[in-house]
């Protein structure tokens, strides 16, 4: 079992800027490929962010390339979302995700991530 908690959600015009955190409990942090997904209102929930499990690799749905970037910190079992450049689209709860050993490179289903956090809500204001 891996526990997923994030933070750092919150009310944001747009332009500015979030870093979203969550912290993993449980099993070897480091041996889990991490995502991110969000949901928003009326929609289905859909990928935003991945990592692998040494930070190697990365991979990010189009609508946030060059605005959103995915780290992880293996010794504090956090992994972080940064975003810049925030929009009224981006307004969605945030879910932290884990995908089990062996993944390698991040994968976008959501199927294929086992455990999830609760959300953390952004709301982005024009």
């Amino acid at each position: 079992q891996v526990q997923l908690v994030e933070s750092g959600g919150g009310l944001v015009q747009a332009g500015g800027s979030l870093r979203l955190s969550c912290a993993a409990s449980g099993r070897t942090f480091s041996n889990y490929v991490m995502g991110w997904f969000r949901q928003a209102p009326g929609k289905e929930r859909e990928f935003v962010a991945g990592i692998g499990w040494s930070g190697a690799w990365t991979r990010y749905t189009d609508s946030v390339k060059g605005r959103f970037t995915i780290s992880r910190d293996n010794a504090k079992n956090t992994v972080y979302l940064q975003m810049n450049s925030l929009k009224p689209d981006d307004t969605a709860v945030y879910y932290c995700a884990a995908d089990p050993p062996p993944g390698g490179y991040p994968r976008t289903e959501e199927g294929e991530y086992h455990y999830w956090g609760q959300g953390t809500q952004v709301t982005v204001s024009s």
